[in-house]
């Protein structure tokens, strides 16, 4: 697996909360249906908290209920957010993706990072949140406005 950079740039939190109140669909690039991975617990906070979560993985037909599907273009929907867990190596096409099919962010998970892509997506009009939990982000950020 390649190293991964250290973001150059990141999204301040103002920004990042400010995305996360604003999102309502979340596609989940390589969610697992296995219940002990993060991809799958991400993507149950993010569905159990409001968001529409969109399984993208061509592995399954349907993760946590929803329809899965095998790539970004393939979703019916707009898509406010791709989040990524995928490795990095697969990181350049799947911002291509998402550019292409109009997401307002791109959000590569813990431990991920890619500038070169983060910059693609940024010129394209994107915001880019890099090497952070979405779920995280989310309890820190926003639980504590929640019951």
């Amino acid at each position: 697996m390649a190293e991964c950079e250290l973001p150059l740039e990141n999204l301040p939190d103002p920004e990042i909360k400010s995305l996360l109140e604003s999102a309502r669909t979340v596609a989940v690039v390589g969610v697992s249906h296995k219940e002990d991975r993060d991809s799958h617990k991400v993507a149950r906070y993010l569905k159990e908290h409001g968001y529409k979560m969109i399984p993208v993985n061509p592995k399954y037909k349907e993760v946590l209920g929803e329809p899965c599907y095998p790539d970004l273009k393939s979703v019916p929907v707009p898509i406010d957010v791709v989040d990524i867990f995928r490795n990095v190596e697969a990181i350049p096409g799947i911002v291509d993706e998402a550019v292409a099919v109009g997401a307002k962010a791109v959000w590569m998970q813990l431990g991920l990072c890619h500038n070169e892509s983060a910059e693609k997506a940024r010129n394209a009009g994107m915001k880019v949140v890099m090497n952070k939990c979405i779920k995280i982000e989310h309890g820190r950020l926003l639980a504590s406005k929640e019951g």
